[in-house]
């Protein structure tokens, strides 16, 4: 057994312990969106810290904690913040919790972000289902030996983000009256926003927004297996020609104005995985 499955397991049999459900969904949620974890009825709580493993979360807007219970009927695993590859970790730590959702026995991932539009059409604000990404950031986590009980050497990449799901995230915002965009999300390592420069190129090469998280969890979530929806939240306009300063404490400040359409949407959708 590799050390890497050892340590999935073992993190996963740590919170397993823990569980009073098997988990169908598993959520990743990003800066100034982990509300949604306060939604979990009956939850049972570990801050990252004390899991095997697991390292502590330094961002702020990321609470660091790993929430399970049921949501809108669905037993889920929700992640309250998300390692980043700028903090300085390995692209394995950062994709180590999907893993370990995947050896709980989740079906489903939805990851979530939030991001700077590049897309003329979106405002601060804004919901975005992802369809596809582009990875510019300089690596890959599936770079290095292979985990064959996850997954195959050369995954394919056409369907990383379910269709399913997508229509199914498209339906449930239509009911609800929540005007949704459907895009595609670039990942850039950060920690440093774009220059217009980089923005003007990421938009010509077909990117609608632009974060510093979610791809390379997707590419482990398409490794192992599992079905993947993404929903980015909008919080500033990221267009070279137009760009403005921004701080991190604004990207926080959108995404908690953008709480009630969240939550709203996520219930519905978690009713339906």
């Amino acid at each position: 057994m590799t050390n890497r499955l050892q340590q999935i397991r073992e993190t996963a049999a740590y919170i397993s312990a823990k569980m009073q459900l098997k988990p169908r969904a598993g959520l990743i949620l990003g800066s100034g969106l982990g509300v949604l974890a306060d939604e979990i009825d009956n939850p049972v709580t570990i801050p990252f810290g004390e899991i095997p493993h697991f390292p502590a979360s330094t961002v702020a807007g990321h609470a660091g904690k790993l929430v399970m219970g049921m949501l809108s009927g669905t037993p889920v695993i929700a992640m309250q913040g998300r390692f980043h590859y700028y903090e300085g970790h390995s692209m394995q730590t950062v994709i180590f919790p999907v893993y370990v959702m995947r050896e709980l026995g989740v079906e489903t991932l939805i990851v979530t972000n939030a991001c700077g539009g590049m897309n003329r059409s979106f405002a601060p604000g804004d919901l975005m289902i992802i369809t596809d990404h582009i990875n510019m950031m300089g690596d890959n986590p599936l770079i290095g030996p292979n985990l064959d009980e996850f997954g195959p050497r050369f995954p394919d990449m056409s369907s990383a983000y379910t269709p399913e799901l997508v229509s199914l995230a498209e339906e449930k915002a239509e009911q609800a009256g929540i005007v949704i965009h459907k895009g595609v999300c670039c990942g850039a390592s950060g920690p440093t926003y774009l220059t217009p420069s980089e923005l003007a190129m990421l938009a010509r090469l077909g990117g609608d927004a632009i974060g510093m998280s979610t791809v390379p969890e997707v590419i482990a979530a398409s490794h192992c297996g599992l079905k993947v929806l993404g929903i980015s939240c909008v919080t500033d306009m990221a267009i070279g020609e137009e760009l403005e300063p921004l701080t991190h404490e604004q990207v926080v400040a959108v995404a908690n104005r953008t709480r009630p359409r969240f939550i709203a949407l996520m219930r519905a959708i978690i009713q339906e995985v």
